[in-house]
C-alpha cells in the first residue's frame, strides 16, 4: 500500500486516530535519520576529560590525556568529512527519492559508517585503558608507571648531551591470559587500526602485579623503549653484527645474534636499571622444562632461554658482581645439566662462549654516539653502593617502613631481596610494596 494506514491508540479511554506517514514520506524521513545517527555516533566519541577517571592521582596523566585526544582529533577530521557528505546525500535523496540519489546516499552511509567504527575501536581502546585507573588495580598499576617513569629519568640523566625528552611518559595496563608486552612510541599498530600510538604502553598480566617480585618484567619492557627513545634501535643490532663478525662467527650464527638484539637489549637494560635481582625475576620466566628452555627456533625473536640466562650472568660479572654470577650460574647449572640446544645449529652453542662475552660488550660497554659518546653501562650506572641500597631497602620494607629516598625501579629488587631471603611472609611483602609506591603516586 503507499498510502499512509490508521492506528488507533487508547487516550483516556477513547481511541485517537493517528495517521501512519506514506511509504514516500517514511522513506525521506528514514533517509535523513541515517544522517543524524551517524553524526550522533561521532558527538559520542568525544575527547576525554581529566575529571570522569577517579583518583587524579591514580587516573590518567593530563599528559597522556592530551596526546590521546590529539590522536583522536586526527581520526575525527575524515570523520566528519564523511559524516557531512551523508548529510548532504540524505538531504539530496529525501528532496528528491530517485533511485540514483539513494543509491548514493547509502554509499555514503556506508562509507560514514567504516569511519565511525574505525574511529570508535580506537576510542574504546584508551577508554577501557583509562577506566582500568578506576578500579582495585589502579594503585598497582600508577606504581608500575612510577617504576617505568623512574627508569626514563635515570637514563635520560645519564646520557652524556642533551636529547629532547619524551613525553607523556609509559602507561602500564592490565591484560589477562598473556604475557608482559609493550607497545612502542610512535609506531602503528594494529588494535589502533595501524595508527601512530602517541605513547609507550606496557601490558602487565594479573600474576605479576600480585607477585611485584616477579615485576623486573616492567624494566625489561621499559627497555624496549628506551632502546627506541635513546637513539639505539639501529646501532645496537649494527654494532652486534660487526663485532661477532670480527671474532670470527658464521654468519648464520651472526644473523642469530642479530635478529635476538632487542630481546637480548632488553634482558641486559633490565639488569643495568635494577640490579642482580632481575636476573631472579628473569629466571621466574624462562626456567621451565628442558624442552622449552633448551629449543631453539629459527623464528623467534628471544634468545633461546637457556642463552638468555648465561647473558645475564656474563653482564653480572662484568658490574663487578661475581658472586651473584656463581650463584645464579649454579643454579642454572644444577637445573640444566649436561644441557645441549636442540634443533639449534651446531655452531650456535659451540661458538657461544664467544658470542656471549662479545655481544654483553657490544650492547653494554660500546660508547654509541645518540649516548652523548657513553656506553649503556655507563648511563644506567650500577655498582655496589646502588645493591647497598637496596638491601636496606629490603629490610625496611619487611619491617614495614618507608624504604627512605630509594628509587622506585629498586624497589623491586628489594621486595625480591626481602622474598629471598625471607624476611617477612610475601603477602606483607607486596602489601607494604604497594603502600609504599601508591604513597609516592600522591
Amino acid at each position: 500500500m503507499s498510502g499512509g494506514g490508521t492506528v488507533h491508540i487508547g487516550r483516556g479511554g477513547r481511541c485517537a486516530p493517528i495517521t501512519l506517514p506514506a511509504s514516500g514520506e517514511l522513506l525521506r524521513t528514514w533517509a535523513l535519520t541515517q544522517a543524524t545517527n551517524a553524526e550522533q555516533h561521532v558527538a559520542a566519541l568525544r575527547p576525554f576529560r581529566w575529571s570522569e577517571f577517579g583518583d587524579p592521582a591514580t587516573g590518567p596523566s593530563r599528559a597522556h590525556l592530551v596526546a590521546v585526544n590529539e590522536t583522536m582529533a586526527t581520526l575525527r577530521r575524515p570523520l566528519f568529512s564523511a559524516t557531512g557528505a551523508l548529510r548532504e546525500a540524505a538531504r539530496a535523496a529525501a528532496e528528491q527519492p530517485s533511485p540514483a540519489w539513494l543509491e548514493a546516499m547509502l554509499r555514503s552511509k556506508s562509507r560514514a559508517h567504516h569511519w565511525v567504527r574505525a574511529t570508535e575501536r580506537v576510542w574504546d581502546f584508551y577508554l577501557n585503558l583509562f577506566n582500568q585507573r578506576q578500579g582495585a588495580f589502579a594503585p598497582w598499576l600508577v606504581a608500575c608507571d612510577r617504576i617505568a617513569l623512574d627508569c626514563y629519568q635515570y637514563s635520560y640523566l645519564g646520557v652524556g648531551r642533551w636529547r629532547p625528552i619524551p613525553a607523556p611518559g609509559p602507561f602500564c595496563y592490565l591484560e589477562t591470559g598473556s604475557g608482559p608486552a609493550t607497545s612502542r612510541r610512535g609506531i602503528p599498530l594494529r588494535r589502533l587500526g595501524n595508527r601512530i600510538n602517541p605513547f609507550p604502553l606496557i601490558q602487565l598480566p594479573h600474576h605479576r602485579l600480585v607477585n611485584p617480585w616477579t615485576l623486573g618484567a616492567v624494566l625489561h619492557e621499559v627497555s624496549h623503549n628506551l632502546q627506541n627513545d635513546l637513539g639505539l634501535a639501529r646501532a645496537i643490532p649494527l654494532q652486534v653484527a660487526a663485532r661477532l663478525t670480527e671474532a670470527g662467527l658464521p654468519p648464520r650464527v651472526v644473523s642469530i645474534w642479530v635478529r635476538w638484539n632487542r630481546e637480548t637489549f632488553a634482558d641486559l637494560a633490565a639488569l643495568l636499571l635494577g640490579g642482580p635481582e632481575v636476573v631472579g625475576s628473569l629466571f621466574d620466566v624462562i626456567g621451565r622444562t628442558r624442552p622449552e628452555s633448551l629449543r631453539f627456533s629459527p623464528r623467534a625473536v628471544h634468545p633461546v632461554p637457556y642463552l638468555r640466562a648465561k647473558l645475564s650472568v656474563e653482564l653480572l660479572r662484568r658490574m663487578g658482581f661475581d658472586q651473584h654470577a656463581d650463584a645464579y650460574a649454579g643454579l642454572w647449572r644444577k637445573l640444566y645439566p649436561g644441557a645441549r640446544l636442540i634443533d639449534a645449529p651446531a655452531a650456535l652453542l659451540g661458538t657461544a662462549g664467544t658470542a656471549i662475552p662479545v655481544v654483553v660488550d657490544a650492547m653494554c660497554y660500546t660508547s654509541f654516539p645518540s649516548l652523548g659518546h657513553r656506553s649503556l653501562s655507563r648511563v644506567m650506572r650500577f655498582e655496589q653502593k646502588e645493591q647497598a641500597m637496596i638491601e636496606e631497602a629490603a629490610e625496611r620494607l619487611a619491617r614495614g617502613v618507608s624504604p627512605g629516598v630509594v628509587p622506585e625501579r629498586f624497589l623491586i629488587g628489594a621486595v625480591r631481596f626481602a622474598l629471598t631471603h625471607r624476611m617477612a611472609p610475601p603477602k606483607r611483602l607486596v602489601g607494604f610494596f604497594m603502600e609504599e609506591l601508591g604513597r609516592r603516586s600522591r
